[in-house]
Order: structure tokens, then sequence, then C-alpha cells
């Protein structure tokens, strides 16, 4: 007969093992951390680029958390509001901000600002890239090609405007680089975000915009706007038939449109942490993979100090860009 001492010994060792196993699990994926909806402040009104990102992330946060990432929506002064909020937030891991390449340009364009990206906010992770994208109304401007467009813009300079988020943004300075190296004159015609002045473009009220492909790829593939040129050295992936910058001659306009992630300054460094973890393991996902490829996107790959390393430089680099065109804002 079977030893019942033995078999129930051994039954109670299976168990404890897999209790070991299964506490040790629980606590890989739950250290913690989030106990409670966190904020999230994206700097500009819902329906531009930056919110195209933070939203579909902050779907896959919450399934994946089971806590609410909370967009806080706050426009206004190319994005440059919405930052000053977000740098004096409580900073107790609950609190984050998502910027990107307008924050890096500001501290040149504004005289004044009540906050430091460098100093006031710890940098966290690079979440998306985009390449600069020049789209018009193909009700409003007759160019079908950039060639034709740049043509059009010399013989009657003064005669188009371009919309952008804002003043001091990656859409004005982009439409700055592109008038110095086009030997060009548009019009600047500043809005409270990128969503407005999409819709302005799309409207018909403005002629042409220097946008991220993140917010203009939906509206590019259903024929309310028309793309002419990407940024850089090659065509992307979700505009084939788009040629780049530097198939048309102009080999130095390399604009890309990038958002980060931000924590205030003297957050915890273990929630720093989480929050690195949770949206690097978010990138690999099916979703935010596919949702980033629509738009013309790469997700983030680098380190937090890379990433620190990276905005230190983009800082200095439309530093030049800046003094180069004369952009200011008072």
């Amino acid at each position: 007969m079977p030893d019942i001492s033995l078999q129930r010994r051994d039954a109670l060792r299976a168990a404890a093992a897999a209790m070991v196993t299964l506490t040790g699990s629980s606590w890989a994926q739950s250290p913690g951390w989030p106990t409670k909806p966190v904020n999230m402040v994206v700097p500009f009104p819902a329906g531009g680029g930056t919110d195209a990102f933070a939203r579909p992330l902050a779907a896959q946060f919450s399934k994946s958390t089971g806590r609410a990432l909370v967009i806080d929506n706050r426009g206004g002064a190319g994005g440059t509001l919405g930052a000053s909020f977000a740098a004096k937030a409580p900073a107790d891991g609950y609190n984050y901000f998502m910027g990107g390449t307008h924050h890096v340009i500001a501290p040149s364009v504004y005289a004044r600002l009540d906050y430091d990206l460098e100093r006031d906010f710890v940098a966290l992770a690079l979440l998306a890239s985009v390449p600069q994208v020049v789209v018009v109304n193909p009700r409003t401007v007759s160019a079908r090609t950039i060639q034709e467009l740049i043509a059009d813009l010399r013989r009657k300079p003064g005669s188009f405007n371009y919309a952008s988020a804002g003043a001091g943004t990656s859409h004005h300075l982009a439409g700055e680089l592109f008038k110095l190296q086009t030997n060009t004159f548009v019009t600047h015609i500043p809005y409270r975000g990128a969503g407005p002045a999409l819709q302005d473009l799309i409207g018909g009220n403005v002629d042409m915009m220097f946008d991220g492909l993140g917010s203009s790829a939906a509206h590019i593939k259903g024929g309310r706007i028309k793309a002419l040129m990407v940024s850089g050295s090659k065509r992307n992936p979700s505009l084939p038939d788009v040629p780049c910058a530097a198939e048309v001659g102009l080999p130095d306009y390399t604009v890309t449109t990038w958002y980060g992630l931000w924590a205030p300054k003297n957050t915890p460094p273990e929630q720093q942490n989480y929050m690195i973890e949770e949206v690097r393991r978010l990138g690999r996902t099916d979703e935010i993979k596919a949702i980033w490829a629509q738009n013309g996107a790469e997700y983030g790959s680098l380190s937090k100090e890379q990433f620190a390393a990276m905005v230190t430089g983009e800082v200095k680099r439309w530093a030049q860009v800046v003094q180069a065109s004369g952009a200011k804002v008072e």
C-alpha cells in the first residue's frame, strides 16, 4: 500500500513551492504602485500630436495596471503653460508630464519662463518620434508637388500662410527653417495647439502646415489634406508615395517631432523606475505597436540617461536654429 504520510508530505511541499512561486510573481508584477489614479499633463488641447500618442498609452496603462492614467490637457503658449503647471505638481510618483520637441525649443524663443525643463523635471523616457510633414489644403493650394509649392511661394511672397501649434513650437520652427532653406516667405499663424490648427487647415482657413506626422496621418489618408514632403533622408513607411526632403534637394531639412515623459523634480527614484518600466513594457504590446505604425512613429528605445542627454543636446541644437531664424516670443 502507498505510504499516505509520504504522499501528504509531498503534496504539502508542492503546495508550499507553488505559494512561493505565486508570491514571487505577484510581487514582481505589483510593487505597490500605483495604488490610485496617475495624472499626466498633456500641454496642448485634445486632438493634437501629443494627444494622439498620450491617449492610447493611457488606455493601455489602465488595462495593464488596473489604475487610470488621467490625461490633463492644458494648452496655451506653445505648450509652456502646461509645462509650468506640471513643474509645480506634487513630486509623489503620481504626477507626470508628456512634452516634446516644443519644450526644448521654448527656452530659446521665450524671453521669460517660470520653469526650467532640465532643472525642474527629471527626464524619464522617449515615447515616440515622427518626421515633420509639409501638408496643404488641396482646395486652396494648387501645387501638387513640393517643387511646385516652392515655386509658387517664390513667385507670390507673402500670399500664403501656415498654421502652427503655437509660437515657439516645433511646427513654428519647422516653418522658419523651411523658409530659410528655400528662400521663401510664408506668414505664420499661431494656434493654441495642433488640433485647432489642423481643423482650420482642413476647413481652408489657412493654406499649409509643418506638422508632426502623428496628428496629420489620419487626415492625409482620409484625403482632407495633402502631404507634399516628409523631413529627413528617407521616406516614411506609412506614406510611401510622399518624397523625403533629401530627394527634393533639401538634404539639411531634418525636423523630427518627438514626445517624451518627465516627472517633477524630487519624484522618488523607485517610482520613476516603476513608470519607466511600465511605459517600456507598453511599447512592446501589439496595440501600441499598431497605433504607432499607423501614425508613422517609432517607439523610443533610449535609457533614462540617454534620453536626458538627448534633451540637453536638443536644447542646444534648437537654440542655433532660433538664432538663425530670429524667431522670438515675448
